[in-house]
């Protein structure tokens, strides 16, 4: 579904950003992947942390085209996910199994779910590969909002 549509559907609604609100959330997302690698914490919380950096970087990439999550809104973090194909270009099979994220994240937190070390690993991974992969984006199509 497009950005557009799901502003018509009333999941997203505009927003308008700089470079300084761009600045402070890759900054975020930074710490929040650093923070996931400290193995000195539980897996639950490592995994968590390694999932904030995916959903401020979906952030990201929304506020760039426009948009935000609309407030009060149920569902907003599986819009954010599945919107990084349209928000920034990230292929279909990225962001699937970065959804997977979401349901382990989801498990852990509302029923207690064990989160294995091998989960954790594969977060950590996706969350800087994302980092990355957003940051390029911004470059090649939003350079204006890196400052």
């Amino acid at each position: 579904m497009s950005l557009e549509s799901l502003l018509r559907i009333g999941q997203l609604a505009e927003h308008t950003t700089n470079s300084d609100q761009i600045r402070k959330m890759m900054a975020a997302a930074t710490r929040s992947i650093d923070d996931a690698r400290q193995d000195s914490i539980s897996p639950e919380t490592r995994l968590d942390a390694a999932y904030r950096a995916i959903m401020q970087l979906a952030m990201i990439g929304l506020w760039a085209n426009g948009y935000r999550p609309s407030k009060g809104v149920p569902g907003h973090h599986v819009t954010m996910i599945q919107s990084l194909p349209q928000s920034v270009g990230l292929d279909n099979d990225q962001m699937l199994l970065l959804d997977t994220f979401r349901v382990k994240r989801n498990a852990a937190d509302y029923t207690g779910e064990d989160i294995d070390e091998a989960s954790v690993e594969a977060c950590i991974d996706s969350a800087n590969f994302l980092l990355r992969y957003v940051r390029d984006w911004l470059i090649k199509n939003k350079p204006e909002l890196l400052g």
